[in-house]
């Protein structure tokens, strides 16, 4: 994939799979580079050399902005809607089902599906300045697909402050204090030197024990495989009506 086009990238390192991905719309992402991802993942979990996952994205501003908005509005029928909603399903999927942990390192701002990647983590540490917003249902949505994943990493009261407050961003302390990052960091050199400490640390453990912890501490998403891709339908169908086309257009002209 051309490099404009965005990209998802491994490198091994210590028995640590760092997972990179990379789109120039502040790390949005399309719905190929969201099936890239969740193939990478799926691809980390199954290699032996791999211990612990590491997730982060390229660049200092965004961690991910959520959906495309490009790709959003060429959305002409349910068919395609439901098949790009259906990528952060495979993504936050590829996460729980992974037998290892994974560390999201949240270096910037996370937008909608980029707040469930990082609730979907194991363990999320972030840059002081990463704030998070849900932002659908300013745009004629909501966040459906990573409801599940966000609800169960801060909580339903919290959640729902995020998903009706659509158009505020929360800062990194929220986030932190509410569970979603497990802490935060001044600078990318402190925030790096946690990821790798905690990634090197988790690498060195019994790879038998991690893998039954973190099932675990996921018992009762089982149902993820079908809800998450139920929920892409709503969204999928919603992508189609004139409020969310007029929306989206909307934000378009703003960025």
């Amino acid at each position: 994939m051309a490099e404009q086009e965005g990209y998802v990238k491994t490198q091994v390192m210590d028995e640590i799979g760092y997972i990179t991905f990379f789109h120039p719309q502040s790390n949005s992402l399309p719905g190929s580079l969201l099936r890239q991802l969740a193939k990478t993942i799926e691809q980390a979990g199954n290699n032996n050399q791999i211990k612990v996952i590491v997730l982060q994205s390229e660049g200092e501003k965004a961690f991910c902005a959520g959906a495309s908005f490009d790709e959003l509005i060429a959305i002409k029928d349910f068919e395609a809607g439901k098949t790009f909603f259906s990528g952060f399903a495979l993504v936050i999927n590829a996460i729980r089902k992974a037998p290892k942990f994974v560390i999201a390192r949240v270096q910037g701002k996370a937008v909608g599906g980029g707040v469930g990647i990082a609730c979907a983590a194991d363990y999320s540490l972030a840059l002081d300045g990463a704030s998070v917003k849900l932002s659908e249902l300013a745009v004629g949505i909501g966040p459906f697909v990573v409801g599940p994943a966000v609800e169960r990493k801060i909580g339903s009261s919290a959640f729902t402050q995020l998903a009706v407050n659509a158009t505020v961003w929360q800062d990194v302390k929220w986030a932190r204090d509410k569970g979603m990052y497990a802490d935060y960091y001044s600078s990318i050199d402190e925030l790096d030197h946690a990821v790798n400490a905690l990634a090197k640390q988790l690498a060195k453990s019994n790879p038998e024990a991690m893998h039954e912890l973190k099932r675990i501490a996921w018992q009762g998403t089982d149902h993820w495989d079908q809800l998450l891709f139920s929920r892409a339908e709503i969204s999928g169908r919603l992508v189609l009506s004139d409020f969310t086309v007029n929306a989206i257009n909307q934000f378009k002209k703003k960025a």
